[in-house]
């Protein structure tokens, strides 16, 4: 039986395996990985769950980086076929539906409860909806992912094709309001003659956009932290040079309270002495040593105030500035995160049964409107468009489709699974049919442009956005007429704020999100 020649480290090197014979004669150990290539692995962009081969492949912008067997639902607890995204990750998970069954390396893909994480691989359906991944490639992946990576699940294995049309999205200008996505008081002022030179000064248009105007945060948040950093370095000199004085003139001032205590002691001695005596006389040279001390004591202070109040003075204005060089920087960054935000990939969503356009970005519906479809009566499938990276000076971006079903090959056979066969491409003739029948209006299409980054996808599908689509999701679409037993059999009250595990969901503000 042939082994694998290496494995892929975690840090996405990869290397040549040589396959084994038929998948009835193949360990669990050999089904790890039946395919991986000879490059180095990007950030994953897709996750595509083939049911009738029972295998999963991750894409990264250029390509395969990784595949592997899997076990999906079972008859009646059907994976539900539909598009989807990594929502929650977490390394130690156990299911409250299932007898608290572990699933390590989980990577949700619904609050309902459907999930990759790794299990048993009979080499068939047996799961409740899960997919089911082999043990140390379910540890690889969860390494190499963030939250945001589109996973989808077909019928038959598909590859997404690289596409250009001039419907598709490109990054365009600032039209919309920095308040839709961001902190609730941006310090931002957009309208600024001063923002939008500079910010137009750092990027390929004369008007800013959200990354030229990261440029010039990404500056300011330099610029300031440098500021802070030679202020901090002041203060620490000056603070250094001012404390010999101070300790100085507070063991001098300590030495005065002293002296001044035991003149009072010497005077009220004085005072107590009826007439001339040893007494009068040993109070009287108390006194004039009480006096001698004092007044070296204040001679000390004063000089100790001439020569050093300056650096003391020098140190608090250090300290001062420090402060205020320490304000400008947490201001600075505050802006840099309200464009940050605004440069997170958004989703664009258009569906045939709604006739309706809807935008989301960081989990969040941004933006809803309606939409021209021609023949809204005639079916226009479901497509996947992925923004892959920017082109022509950031003016631009590249594209890659991925059809579902425009050439569906027969009902999925469990004698076609494995390795053997290779996914089917993507149909870009269809994709492009339904680019083409779409029509969005100006306004809408400003504010897409003005948000679209790598990452960004849109869906252009037939059907609604499924009832899993939340506050915490981007996109799930369910393909209706495929069984959906996984999604059936759980329910999910979407205003409970508890996942299946009985755990409150997760803030959006402790998601860290991913361009992908």
């Amino acid at each position: 039986m042939a082994r694998y020649l290496a494995t892929l480290a975690i840090s996405g090197l990869v290397t040549l395996v040589t396959l084994g014979p038929a998948k009835s004669q193949r360990s669990e150990v050999e089904r790890e990985r039946e395919a991986v290539l000879v490059r180095h692995a990007g950030t994953p962009v897709m996750a595509v769950v083939a049911l009738a081969e029972q295998r999963v492949t991750i894409y990264d912008i250029s390509g395969k980086i990784l595949r592997a067997s899997v076990s999906t639902g079972q008859t009646g607890y059907e994976t539900p076929v539909g598009i989807y995204s990594v929502l929650q990750k977490e390394a130690e998970h156990y299911s409250n539906l299932y007898d608290d069954a572990s699933m390590p390396f989980m990577q949700r893909i619904t609050w309902s409860g459907i999930a990759l994480h790794a299990g048993v691989l009979p080499g068939y359906p047996a799961s409740h909806g899960c997919i089911r991944l082999p043990y140390t490639f379910a540890e690889e992946l969860f390494d190499l992912t963030k939250v945001g990576m589109r996973v989808v699940v077909v019928r038959s294995d598909t590859a997404p094709v690289e596409i250009s049309h001039s419907a598709l999205f490109r990054p365009g200008p600032i039209r919309g309001s920095v308040l839709e996505v961001g902190l609730a008081s941006p310090p931002l002022n957009l309208q600024s003659d001063g923002w939008k030179a500079n910010a137009s000064s750092n990027g390929a248009g004369t008007e800013p956009t959200w990354r030229s105007i990261a440029a010039v945060t990404a500056a300011a948040v330099d610029a300031a932290t440098k500021k802070t950093e030679a202020a901090r370095q002041i203060a620490a000199s000056t603070h250094k040079e001012a404390s010999r004085f101070l300790v100085g003139l507070l063991l001098a001032e300590a030495a005065k309270k002293k002296a001044e205590l035991q003149l009072q002691d010497a005077e009220l001695m004085l005072g107590s002495v009826a007439a001339p005596s040893t007494e009068e006389k040993t109070a009287e040279n108390f006194k004039a040593k009480a006096l001698e001390v004092l007044s070296k004591v204040n001679e000390q202070i004063n000089a100790l105030r001439a020569e050093g109040q300056p650096k003391i003075d020098a140190a608090m204005a250090a300290r001062d500035a420090f402060r205020a060089a320490e304000a400008d920087r947490v201001a600075a960054e505050n802006e840099a995160k309200l464009v940050e935000s605004k440069m997170m990939p958004v989703s664009v969503l258009i569906s045939r049964k709604t006739q309706r356009l809807y935008i989301r970005q960081a989990f969040r519906q941004v933006f809803e409107g309606a939409v021209t479809i021609q023949d809204p009566d005639r079916p226009i499938g479901t497509t996947l468009f992925t923004a892959l990276r920017y082109t022509d000076n950031d003016s631009g971006l590249r594209w890659s489709a991925f059809t579902m079903y425009a050439k569906a090959r027969v009902t999925p056979d469990h004698r076609s699974r494995g390795a053997a066969r290779e996914p089917m491409t993507a149909d870009v003739t269809a994709a492009e049919a339904a680019l083409a029948r779409v029509s969005i209006q100006q306004d809408a299409l400003d504010r897409i442009n003005e948000l679209v980054s790598p990452g960004s996808s849109l869906i252009i599908t037939d059907e609604a956005m499924s009832q899993e689509t939340g506050s915490d999701t981007d996109f799930i679409v369910l393909l209706s007429g495929e069984p959906q037993g996984g999604i059936k059999i759980r329910k999910r009250n979407p205003y409970s704020g508890y996942d299946e595990s009985h755990r409150p969901w997760p803030a959006n503000g402790n998601r860290i999100y991913s361009w992908w």
